[in-house]
């Protein structure tokens, strides 16, 4: 009975949002300040496409999709258009990230029988390796080839710091929420704390485990992308937002998805360049 509860909440867990689309925009930085243009359906496909996140060589993006009634691992080439899939297992991929900038990548797996681990892929052969042994991983971010940070789930959350090399895991902190994300030019991991009634963005090294505040999340949003120099991009509603934090002490709107006739923005991704944007949005703002 306790392993069947725990198998609809992983279900309900990771499909909480369905109906969405991702849009590639163009992002424009002119002095400090940013800005999005010409968008572009990479997704184009009913159900559940999220989970973007783009190859170290900016010129592909690889994506959570549904396809035959589950969700396989996509790959978006940016300049032609063409989508390639990557992935045909018995069971549904999630969250997909290049390894480094190697010729694999990483995914959550939900297997039918209710096994939820993260597999590594070969981008050739999509052949898949098992990374993480018994841990039920939702989200993870690589902090080098063999360490990485990841959203593990359970009652609360936990975030862990994961070696593969010595199979060693460590619980860094909890209540947290679904963007990890590892800043530029930095050793340090920023994470979502849920611990108080105001979401925090917090950072934390994953060596000493020392955690310090960054900025308050935009009420509700839990997704947050990060450029190449250290800014934050942050969606809430239709409305797009970032924070500087060098230069800025509260969050800056710099853009409307609604001027494009979309709206609900959940997951953000930005190339290693900067010069581009990924952003989910609800399927049911999206005119066809």
């Amino acid at each position: 009975m306790k392993q069947s509860i725990i198998f609809v909440i992983i279900l309900t867990f990771i499909n909480a949002q369905t109906g969405s689309e991702i849009y590639l925009f163009d992002l424009l930085s002119v002095d400090d300040k940013y800005a999005i243009a010409n968008p572009v359906n990479i997704s184009d496909n009913p159900g559940y496409d999220n989970q973007p996140s783009f190859m170290k060589n900016g010129r592909q993006i690889l994506f959570s999709s549904t396809r035959n009634g589950q969700q396989d691992i996509c790959l978006y080439h940016i300049k032609s258009g063409k989508k390639t899939w990557m992935t045909d297992t018995q069971g549904g991929e999630y969250s997909p990230l290049q390894i480094g900038t190697s010729n694999a990548f990483s995914a959550i797996r939900l297997d039918p029988d209710g096994t939820q681990l993260l597999y590594k892929y070969s981008m050739y052969s999509g052949k898949p390796k098992v990374l993480v042994k018994d841990l039920r991983i939702g989200y993870h971010c690589w902090i080098d080839r063999k360490k990485l940070i990841t959203f593990v789930l359970g009652d609360p959350h936990t975030l862990q710091l994961n070696n593969i090399q010595s199979n060693s895991n460590r619980v860094m902190d909890n209540s947290i929420g679904r963007t990890i994300l590892k800043l530029p030019k930095s050793n340090r991991v920023a994470y979502i704390s849920k611990k108080e009634k105001q979401w925090m963005i917090n950072t934390i090294d994953p060596k000493s485990g020392e955690i310090e505040i960054m900025i308050h999340t935009l009420k509700g949003s839990e997704d947050f992308a990060v450029t190449h120099s250290g800014v934050l991009i942050m969606g809430k509603g239709s409305e797009l937002y970032n924070f500087d934090p060098y230069n800025h002490t509260d969050w800056v709107k710099i853009g409307d998805v609604s001027d494009y006739g979309l709206s609900g923005i959940t997951r953000i991704a930005i190339s290693t360049k900067g010069d581009r944007i990924t952003i989910v949005v609800s399927e049911d703002s999206v005119e066809n």
